[in-house]
């Protein structure tokens, strides 16, 4: 069935990633009937910002576990990022290239542009480079390699939407964190820094090496500081009543829960 499905997402990779972008906005709007924390219903950015990471974690789940499930089978992926892939690595780059468009126009289309402009950067950076491998049929397996970093995605989407129902000094709460540290180090940092130096490996004879080779630049250093609030925030807390350790809404809480 993959088989005969390939001709056709390949021939259309565009339309095949807006018929993407549209089922998981489907999938918006059927999360929009689970029940959510009170304090969450209490606060418009609340409501929204839980509405986004629930997508955003149907997406994680689905994605990270299906790219390391494609490593896992097809270990040649790794070692042939620039050429190799399959029909189902080319169907997950697909699924997930809608799923970031969506998420950029929820982003953009709810009016919180400014205060995600990183998000956006991110998304942007994303689409780009997701897009090109679609249409040349190139680095397939390094986009599938890079989905890698949804894994860690989980654990920090459970975090952001623990902290939004201000149960950050839960046993749950405490759990994930360590979880999330461990999961960033060994699937966002090390998925990251491995196509960065295959990247400067075979830099001679790579496609467009140099646009790649920037953009894995430029995103290593976000989430290098990213790292870095996540540890300032979760394991070393600038003072005991900080906002993060009480949940309560103030001038501030769009950046706290952002954090």
């Amino acid at each position: 069935m993959m088989e005969a499905l390939l001709p056709v997402l390949q021939r259309n990779p565009g339309p095949s990633v807006l018929v993407c972008s549209l089922l998981f906005r489907v999938v918006h709007r059927l999360l929009q009937n689970l029940p959510v924390p009170k304090l969450v219903q209490q606060d418009e950015f609340r409501s929204w910002k839980w509405r986004n990471l629930s997508v955003s974690l149907v997406h994680s789940l689905l994605t990270g576990t299906w790219a390391v499930t494609c490593v896992a089978v097809w270990p040649e992926m790794l070692h042939d990022i620039h050429s190799y892939y399959t029909p189902l690595s080319y169907l997950l780059v697909c699924i997930s290239s809608g799923y970031f468009v969506q998420d950029a126009g929820d982003i953009i289309l709810t009016g919180h542009a400014m205060g995600s402009w990183e998000f956006l950067l991110h998304h942007a950076m994303v689409i780009w480079c997701f897009l090109y491998t679609l249409y040349t049929q190139l680095y397939i397996a390094g986009a599938v390699v890079a989905l890698f970093v949804e894994v860690n995605s989980v654990t920090l989407h459970l975090r952001l939407m623990l902290k939004l129902a201000g149960v950050q000094l839960s046993p749950a709460y405490r759990i994930n964190k360590l979880l999330n540290l461990f999961t960033y180090i060994f699937f966002r940092l090390s998925a990251q820094f491995y196509l960065t130096w295959y990247i400067i490996q075979n830099y001679s004879w790579l496609d467009h090496g140099f646009y790649f080779l920037t953009t894995m630049i430029i995103m290593n250093i976000m989430i290098l500081i990213y790292f870095y609030r996540l540890l300032r925030a979760d394991f070393f807390p600038r003072r005991k009543g900080h906002l993060a350790q009480n949940g309560t809404h103030n001038n501030n809480s769009q950046k706290f829960l952002n954090d």
